[in-house]
């Protein structure tokens, strides 16, 4: 890119040097900063940059400030969209990740809004547990001055949806703001709320600022797109290979698939997912049919959208996951007694255990009712992606994409269920065509410099990104030092990559592995056992500078291995309970802890 005439090249290579790699919110703190420098010279005619804090407290009462919380990119996504279209309109807007917004600023805002997604079961996501924890404490100031609005994103087959959005709306409301429109909770169909919500909100904010002196800048661009591919708009990619890479006596079947991204213009770093529209089994959608006694072929109109009702259920509903939402509407039209006192009991235990062990069809079948096609249509929640960590470089790849895929199918009752996304994908076919796109995850990234050390913990198929760094790693030169932590099962069968690693170990790619079958032996051993046998040593590198990451299954894995690095930090470094959550906390915040959990 030439440099414009006005600007010196020198300078300008400057300029290209400070901005590369830098995430949205810093480029647009940036665009705000050199606003103020030109109006600080203009005013007073000297050289010299105003102080930051003189940029933020001047800006503090006439802008709108965008808080994001994301797990796996959709709220980013949300955020950054109301923050260009709030630029666009003129409006000053700063839009800070929530580990990164500093909390003592908060107590100056005048116009909040938050988006925030929920993990698990109404917990935040990673890069906001402290900011969830400071406005949750005695530390959060009164907000009298304070108008806000939250917008949650979440997954209705869990029993506390949006609970933590939930949370931060009611802290908000009791630290005495404003609630300047209520609370959305999206589900996976994410725009049927999020969209009206931005609109709402866009208008709220362009009447709140409308008094408010013209902003010295508005916000760029964010990620200007040099492809049209997107998750509304994915790109039909060939699949390459499907190869099952456990053995015959595995109880598992993960599979590794590569797929082409040849003429698709797609670039994805390690660390990033790859989003796969699925299709669901026309076995399922011909079962529910059956069981409804309902014509396949029976136009429905939804949403200004007719389709014939087979064609909605096979590509635009959910059939395997069932919701709170879905489980009401049945208990309404099955009248039934057992289901009413199921989502009228206090027991949120039994609840999830209901609806995390039973499909649609499941319940349609046990309480049988009346249903409507259009009342179908509209009850099921609509299809949305799935999102897989990336298990490739594209350094060392090239125009290709691999993904490391457990396939999911169980026995209910005696009849077999599967995942959708799962059975779709290994049902593919050499050849054929896939629609996928890319989700960026930037707080689950490789260290900038080289010469850190990495510790990646990845059991089962966790173990995908974590391939994609070391190739990485390997391709680049990286001097840095590379310690993998693997578990599964069995070491003769479920040992995924096994001849990738100890090549790996031979070419000096990776420095040390560490295995824990958990089945190979009368007590069970998993990878925080592993953890702790090596803790000296695990200590030492993470207090030597290593950055430490965590990928795959969030209920109880995620949650092991970090009371195991709490129990390191008390053993190895001395610390007591408060500094050690305190010393893993220090960890996250810079960016040497990072967890891709689901």
């Amino acid at each position: 890119m030439l440099a414009p005439s006005y600007i010196p090249e020198a300078k300008h290579k400057l300029l290209v040097e400070l901005s590369d790699g830098l995430e949205s919110n810093a480029l647009s703190w940036l665009s705000g900063y050199f606003a103020g420098v030109a109006q600080g010279r203009q005013q007073s005619g000297r050289s010299a940059p105003p102080s930051i804090v003189a940029v933020a407290d001047t800006q503090s009462a006439r802008q709108l400030t965008i808080v994001y919380g994301s797990q796996t990119g959709n709220a980013k996504r949300i955020a950054e969209s109301i923050a260009e279209r709030t630029g666009a309109l003129g409006l000053s807007t700063r839009l800070l990740r929530a580990d990164r917004y500093p909390t003592r600023e908060l107590k100056d805002e005048h116009l909040l809004y938050i988006v925030m997604s929920t993990q698990g079961e109404g917990e935040p996501p990673d890069d906001s547990l402290a900011f969830v924890e400071f406005l949750s404490s005695r530390r959060a100031p009164k907000l009298p001055q304070l108008k806000y609005a939250v917008l949650g994103l979440g997954d209705s087959s869990y029993p506390l949806f949006c609970g933590i959005a939930q949370n931060l709306d009611a802290r908000l409301a009791e630290l005495g703001a404003q609630r300047l429109h209520d609370l959305g909770t999206a589900d996976l169909d994410i725009e049927t709320v999020a969209s009206p919500w931005q609109e709402a909100t866009i208008a709220l904010a362009q009447k709140a600022l409308k008094q408010s002196e013209p902003a010295g800048a508005s916000v760029i661009p964010l990620h200007p797109k040099a492809t049209p591919v997107s998750r509304d708009q994915p790109f039909l990619a060939e699949l390459l290979l499907n190869q099952p890479i456990t053995g015959r006596d595995s109880n598992k079947d993960v599979r590794h698939l590569e797929i082409s991204l040849e003429g698709s213009q797609l670039n994805y770093q390690p660390g990033d997912a790859l989003g796969v529209w699925p299709t669901q089994s026309q076995v399922l959608v011909d079962a529910i049919l059956a069981t409804l006694n309902l014509d396949p072929d029976e136009p429905v109109e939804f949403n200004k959208v007719s389709r014939s009702l087979n064609e909605w259920l096979k590509h635009h509903r959910e059939l395997t996951q069932l919701t709170k939402p879905f489980l009401v509407a049945q208990a309404e039209l099955a009248q039934s007694d057992d289901l009413q006192a199921l989502l009228q009991a206090d027991s949120v235990e039994a609840l999830r255990d209901f609806l995390g062990t039973r499909q649609v069809i499941d319940v349609l079948k046990t309480y049988p009712a009346k249903w409507t096609a259009p009342g179908l249509v509209k009850a099921l929640r609509p299809l949305t992606p799935r999102m897989y960590s990336i298990a490739s470089s594209q350094t060392a790849v090239d125009e290709e994409v691999h993904l490391t895929l457990a396939n999911v199918e169980y026995e209910h009752q005696g009849e077999s269920r599967w995942g959708v996304a799962s059975r779709y994908l290994c049902e593919l076919d050499e050849g054929d065509k896939l629609p996928i796109f890319i989700e960026e995850n930037p707080r689950f990234r490789l260290p900038a410099d080289a010469s850190r050390d990495v510790i990646m913990i990845g059991p089962g198929t966790g173990i995908a990104p974590f391939r994609a760094f070391v190739q990485e790693r390997s391709a680049n030169g990286a001097s840095g030092r590379n310690w993998l932590f693997f578990g599964n099962p069995n070491f003769a069968s479920d040992f995924l990559y096994q001849t990738e690693w100890q090549r790996a170990l031979q070419d000096g790619d990776l420095d040390r592995l560490d295995l824990a079958f958990s089945r190979d032996q009368t007590e069970k051993i998993y990878v925080q056992h592993k953890l702790l046998e090596r803790a000296t040593d695990l200590y030492e590198w993470i207090q030597g500078g290593a950055h430490l990451y965590v990928c795959g299954d969030a209920t109880q894995m995620a949650r092991d291995v970090h009371q195991a690095l709490l129990r390191i930090a008390q053993d190895e470094g001395g610390l007591d309970e408060v500094q050690a959550k305190q010393w893993l906390d220090d960890l996250a915040a810079q960016g040497c802890y990072a967890r891709d959990v689901y």
